[in-house]
């Protein structure tokens, strides 16, 4: 199946899950990441129970902290 990943059309084995989307895309501290599919944010508590599907669009957003 082709997915959508971080802007990259990208091809994937039918019923990829999220956590082994984010093996296979090397993503740091995965725990701390949160994902959107389709500009639809994952909670933390689907994440595990997450199929992928043909056509979707997955985006990964890392939130930091700073200030003065």
């Amino acid at each position: 199946m082709k997915i959508t990943v971080v802007g990259e059309v990208k091809e994937y084995k039918d019923g990829l899950t999220l956590p082994e989307l984010l093996a296979a895309e090397n993503v740091e501290m995965p725990e701390y990441v949160t994902v959107s599919i389709n500009d639809e944010f994952v909670a933390s508590e689907d994440k595990e129970s997450t199929v992928l599907k043909e056509g979707d669009n997955v985006e990964f957003l890392y939130f930091m902290g700073g200030g003065c």
